[in-house]
């Protein structure tokens, strides 16, 4: 702890000091870190904006402080510097306390901050452009989750250039989750137009290959927006394919949710994005610690601008490093209590260097015990790997700044390359790539003339290779 937070925090418990008031000590720190969610028409359920909003929770303010249950900021400190970092410090967490135990005292008027604003609806200001799913669409009340695509023709006459994708749910309670994805085929329209309801079911991904991703959303997500220089493109003539999950509530809902895009100039850096995770997931019930590990080679140099762990609910720990050629570690996020309503895409302060051969390690551990509270089983049964919400997960989304744009395709064929390379010496697959995916590029590599097709003796070589290596 700094000097300062210390004297503070030593004042702050003195006998016979001077009570903390809410205009001079306790509003600065609501509307810094609580006053984005806890304010008219966001998810919280009630407002902290003014001393009446705060004065009647002081002792509930002061107890989440204490746990550390609010604000949901999951990263640990020294594990990787975030924008945005919705921390309370151990000295304001005393104040809190002290200014509830005080009977929490107003102040003075002349002390009283201005309260911050907010644009309205979204978070992340007006976008320039908006769209919604054209009809409602029907989740039912009970039964498996369900993955429904909906297909938006954006209109666009020219490519753009997207900073910031902003996701606002149109029914939280059913909406688990929500991909977005790119198609300049016509694909998915052909099969929205094959189904009579919104949209057309799409388990295990869009059902379409897609042309590009624009990220995706979770609870407890928000929009941040990409480091200068740095930008999505949508070619002109895409739709956009949002892939929601629904999660049934116990009784029929419906949903028309939106996304809002923010455009910026034509990108001078490129942009690409890693995944690492497996689905080598086989949880016993009652196993209170099981253990899940993956890894990834970074194949050339590049800045690491953001990460987003993903687990439902059984995880309670997660742990990813940057283990650099020369053997030293990066730390790169430690989440020790996740959960699942409080996920989020971590930005980093800065740009995290990692150079070509850097491994990017994961450890995710799992409770499957009666005595975990967010168990969805009772009592626990064996989990495996999944979309369900009472299946699991061990994902790590990174994403990386490259030199320029026309890096970002040699630079994921490379990568995809060695995750391939990667299965086929180790084992089993990782997630995110299907095993025909695998075998796919491992024809590309082995196709010396880049002409899409195997001569006899590059077949050969292929099957002699893969052969080898599958049977370890």
């Amino acid at each position: 702890m700094k000097l300062a937070a210390l004297a503070l925090l030593a004042v702050s418990v003195l006998p016979g000091s001077p009570a903390p008031t809410f205009n001079k000590d306790i509003a600065p720190i609501l509307h810094r870190n609580c006053a984005s969610c806890h304010r008219p028409g966001e998810v919280a359920p009630f407002a902290l904006l003014t001393y009446q909003d705060a004065s009647k929770r002081a002792g509930l303010i002061a107890e989440v402080t204490r746990t550390r249950a609010m604000p949901p900021w999951k990263a640990e400190p020294g594990y990787g510097h975030f924008q945005d970092e919705r921390r309370v410090s151990d000295a304001q967490i005393a104040l809190l306390r002290q200014w509830a135990k005080a009977g929490a005292p107003e102040g003075r008027p002349e002390d009283k901050p201005v309260a911050p604003r907010f644009p309205e609806g979204w978070q992340a200001g007006k976008p320039d452009m908006e769209v919604t799913v054209a009809k409602p669409f029907h989740a039912p009340a009970e039964g498996r989750d369900v993955f429904q695509c909906f297909v938006i023709p954006l209109n666009l006459d020219s490519d753009k250039y997207v900073r910031t994708v902003e996701f606002r749910a149109g029914n939280r309670r059913v909406v688990h989750h929500a991909l977005f994805f790119l198609d300049t085929s016509g694909s998915a329209r052909e099969l929205d137009a094959a189904t009579p309801e919104p949209g057309y079911p799409c388990f295990g991904g869009p059902g379409i290959p897609p042309s590009a991703g624009l990220g995706g959303w979770a609870p407890g997500a928000s929009a941040i927006p990409l480091p200068d220089g740095v930008a999505t493109t949508i070619k002109k003539g895409s739709d956009l394919v949002m892939q929601i999950h629904y999660h049934p509530s116990g009784k029929p809902e419906m949903d028309q949710s939106s996304v809002g895009l923010t455009f910026t100039e034509k990108p001078t850096k490129g942009l690409s994005g890693l995944l690492t995770g497996t689905r080598r997931i086989d949880i016993p019930a009652g196993e209170a610690h099981y253990e899940v590990r993956d890894s990834l080679v970074i194949p050339q140099d590049v800045d690491l601008i953001g990460i987003t762990p993903h687990a439902h609910y059984l995880c309670k720990e997660m742990k990813v490093d940057a283990r650099l050629p020369d053997g030293s570690v990066t730390p790169l996020i430690w989440i020790k209590d996740w959960d699942f309503n409080w996920q989020g895409q971590y930005r980093y302060a800065d740009p995290v260097r990692l150079l070509k051969g850097t491994k990017v390690e994961m450890k995710y551990i799992y409770d499957n015990s009666a005595s975990n509270p967010h168990n969805p089983s009772s009592p626990p049964r064996r989990v495996t790997f999944g979309e369900q919400t009472t299946n699991e997960m061990a994902l790590a989304f990174l994403q990386v700044m490259l030199p320029s744009p026309e890096d970002e395709r040699p630079f994921r064929q490379a990568f995809a390359t060695s995750r391939m390379v990667q299965m086929v010496e180790e084992g089993g697959e990782p997630a995110g790539l299907g095993r025909r995916k695998l075998l796919e590029q491992a024809a590309r590599m082995f196709d010396k003339n880049k002409n899409g097709k195997l001569d006899p003796d590059e077949k050969e070589a292929l099957v002699e290779f893969l052969n080898r290596n599958m049977s370890r």
